[in-house]
């Protein structure tokens, strides 16, 4: 996982690097799920997911609020995310298995994703996400 968290006085923060911004979304799910739950394995379960916003850094905040709120409602537990984004347009498949509490409790309760410090930009090869987790 091309993902690193970084120092934050009271949240997650993260940083997330990624040779597109579909992989920068996947890993970012992979990120956000292994905060939650600890160690993630792939599972059987398939979900669709869409989401549409303005802008990336708008797309990468609904799309990550609506990881959260999948993974409370559905009871699903994110291994991997195959996304494609056409401007502000997110569709895909997220892959995993149902919460097993005995398997997926060794990680950090997340109430939801902050728009303070919300990046993404660009280097020469990789795309960069920041991004803070509110626990």
């Amino acid at each position: 996982m091309t993902y690193k968290e970084l120092e934050h006085t009271a949240d997650v923060k993260i940083r997330v690097v990624a040779p597109s911004l579909e992989a920068l979304f996947g890993e970012a799910a992979c990120a956000l799920m292994e905060v939650k739950y600890g160690a993630v394995d792939a599972g059987p379960v398939r979900y669709p997911i869409t989401v549409d916003a303005d802008d990336p850094v708008s797309l990468v905040h609904d799309f990550l609020s609506e990881l959260l709120y999948i993974s409370e409602v559905e009871n699903l537990v994110v291994a991997s995310a195959d996304v494609s984004i056409r401007g502000g347009h997110l569709e895909g498949e997220l892959y995993g298995e149902r919460f097993d509490p005995a398997k997926h409790s060794g990680g950090t309760e997340v109430k939801g994703i902050s728009y303070s410090g919300l990046s993404i930009h660009r280097d020469k090869e990789n795309y960069i996400l920041e991004v803070i987790f509110d626990v």
